[in-house]
């Protein structure tokens, strides 16, 4: 009986010997996204990010299709974001704030826009987290003058989130400038490769030059993962920032 008690207290102990290891490993830093169908893991490079961290970070990503900066906040999804915990939110928002997406999600750059966005900010800092500011995904919206060059809709509402990154000293990844370089460099057909498809009339796919297809999602994410280690460099050992496969540039 005796050897009996002295067994089951040995495993007892190593029981909460090993808990206790447990305990000690450091938790994972908690990276919330929060934006729209250009983010989110199924048209976006929310699931590009997420294979680009290393076992050091985790990656919950609330973006939904269709919300703007202010839907998003409307339907409560921000609420529920802010409820998760994060350590980093990385938020990005723009593209359905264009004029002509309808009164529930359109807002104005200079009023509405800054203000949702800068609640985002504040809101964000007063859970004791950090936000980080994305500007929007570069629409592949190619000059029909055929050289190779994008006019973008989205620079009012890019110039915004840099404003208000400058303002308030939030970490800014300028992810329209270099989605739109490297759009550029890479040219119209290869960019096609990485964009998703939607069909149309008679079922025909066409090119959406919006949003994106599982190569695409990794292709721009590495853009992102870029621009977060040098905005936040604490979040270095998080972030694999040296994949290989680059896509290369049209000519080249």
């Amino acid at each position: 009986m005796k050897s009996k008690f002295l067994f089951l207290a040995a495993a007892l102990l190593c029981s909460a010997g090993a808990m206790a290891a447990d305990d000690a490993r450091p938790a994972k830093v908690k990276i919330i996204l929060v934006g729209d169908s250009t983010v989110n893991d199924r048209t976006g490079w929310g699931t590009g990010f997420k294979q680009l961290l290393t076992d050091k970070a985790e990656c919950i990503n609330t973006a939904a299709n269709g919300r703007s900066s202010k839907s998003f906040m409307a339907e409560g999804r921000w609420t529920n974001a802010l409820a998760l915990k994060g350590d980093y939110y990385l938020i990005q928002f723009g593209h359905n704030d264009e004029p002509g997406k309808g009164p529930e999600r359109e807002t104005q750059p200079e009023t509405t826009y800054r203000e949702n966005m800068t609640r985002y900010v504040d809101e964000t800092r007063a859970i004791g987290a950090k936000p980080v500011l994305v500007t929007s995904l570069v629409r592949r919206s190619w000059n029909k003058n055929g050289d190779g060059k994008i006019t973008s809709s989205l620079v009012p509402y890019v110039e915004v989130v840099k404003k208000i990154a400058a303002e308030k000293n939030v970490p800014l990844i300028d992810l329209h400038a270099s989605s739109k370089e490297l759009c550029e460099q890479l040219g119209v057909e290869k960019c096609n490769e990485l964009s998703a498809r939607v069909k149309g009339t008679n079922a025909v796919e066409t090119v959406d030059n919006t949003h994106l297809n599982a190569e695409g999602s990794t292709v721009f994410a590495k853009l992102v993962v870029t621009g977060l280690a040098q905005s936040v460099p604490e979040l270095a050992p998080c972030l694999k920032t040296a994949e290989a496969g680059e896509p290369k540039a049209a000519g080249k």
